[in-house]
């Protein structure tokens, strides 16, 4: 059973070598003294995180979530307060390709970690998506308790990833342990140059090919909110410490579902527009595409799935965001000289 009064505290991270949680575990190295959340005197931090293909066996230890046995050895071995699932196969045009083995990670595995997790006292943050929500012209912002209506397989199965967290720490009787933790497109530093790690930073790719004269359609259409990773670890992290350091009996009246989002708007073009802005390049080969999401398309894309993040705001947590615009010229500066 895990102990909320140790001094030290232990934070798992699933899912550790991606875009998320490379930030979530950092931004856990870098908490020791929760005061603006708590009275809590102060904890020190472990972080250990699991992966797979990227797995080095020390700080990443190498767990198949699908397997039950593996993520009960992993939770005896660590002994975590908290677990951050950052785990999931994310990217709607492969979960379309692999829907079976997507039911498997985003839904199976999220059930197997929230019964093993409830059973243990361990708080589970889940992470999932905006994309559970129909994104229809005029229904945003989204709160937390908004009716739900996921348009393509992704946000069905981060919905029902949601669903087995919320049903297994019911079962238990630790309602208070299991939270979901909901979020837009991710951008941020990616790992040796991979771009397709964020369907942000993959669209710097697009303009780039752009100079070498490739015509590329871009997307005018959907309005997105994109949020840096960064800042999405500071808030599971500030979660976490808000919700270990509220006593039992008062923690299962603290929401179950929050939601995190930046407040910027764009379109896909539009960030090809900035990115290109700021390299100092033309963009005359990527045409902006107003058609919005083809019906006929395998998978089909909200239109307008901006999250309120009022339920955080009133824990008190930071939702303050680093600028767009800003992050970019920073990273981009490189490029440039």
């Amino acid at each position: 059973m895990s102990s909320t009064n140790k001094r030290t505290k232990t934070a798992l991270v699933t899912g550790a070598t991606g875009l998320l949680g490379r930030q979530v575990v950092r931004a856990f190295q870098g908490l020791s003294v929760p005061t603006e959340l708590g009275s809590q005197a102060a904890w020190t931090w472990e972080v250990k995180g699991t992966g797979f293909s990227r797995a080095d066996g020390v700080n990443v230890l190498k767990v198949d979530l699908e397997k039950q046995e593996e993520v009960e050895r992993v939770l005896e071995d660590v002994d975590p307060q908290v677990l951050v699932h950052c785990a999931a196969n994310r990217f709607p045009d492969k979960v379309d390709a692999d829907p079976e083995g997507t039911r498997l990670l985003n839904v199976e595995a999220t059930r197997t970690l929230a019964r093993a997790c409830a059973s243990r006292g361990i708080l589970l943050i889940y992470i999932s998506t905006d994309y559970v929500f129909s994104g229809k012209p005029g229904e945003a912002p989204y709160e937390a308790d908004a009716a739900t209506g996921p348009t393509n397989l992704y946000g069905v199965t981060k919905l029902d990833g949601e669903k087995a967290v919320v049903e297994e720490f019911s079962k238990a009787g630790k309602e208070g342990l299991g939270v979901v933790m909901r979020v837009p497109v991710l951008y941020g530093k990616t790992e040796k140059g991979r771009n397709d790690e964020s369907a942000v930073n993959v669209l710097l790719d697009a303009v780039l090919k752009a100079q070498e004269g490739k015509k590329i359609k871009m997307d005018h259409w959907a309005l997105r909110f994109p949020t840096n990773a960064e800042d999405v670890g500071r808030v599971c992290r500030d979660v976490a410490v808000k919700y270990l350091s509220t006593s039992e009996a008062e923690r299962t009246s603290l929401p179950r579902i929050l939601q995190f989002s930046g407040e910027e708007q764009y379109t896909k073009y539009e960030m090809c527009q900035l990115f290109a802005e700021i390299l100092g390049v033309p963009i005359d080969n990527i045409e902006a595409n107003t058609e919005g999401s083809d019906p006929k398309a395998s998978v089909q894309r909200p239109y307008d799935c901006h999250l309120s993040t009022k339920a955080l705001k009133d824990l008190g947590v930071d939702v303050s965001t680093q600028d767009f615009v800003a992050w970019w010229r920073r990273e981009l500066r490189a490029f440039r000289h």
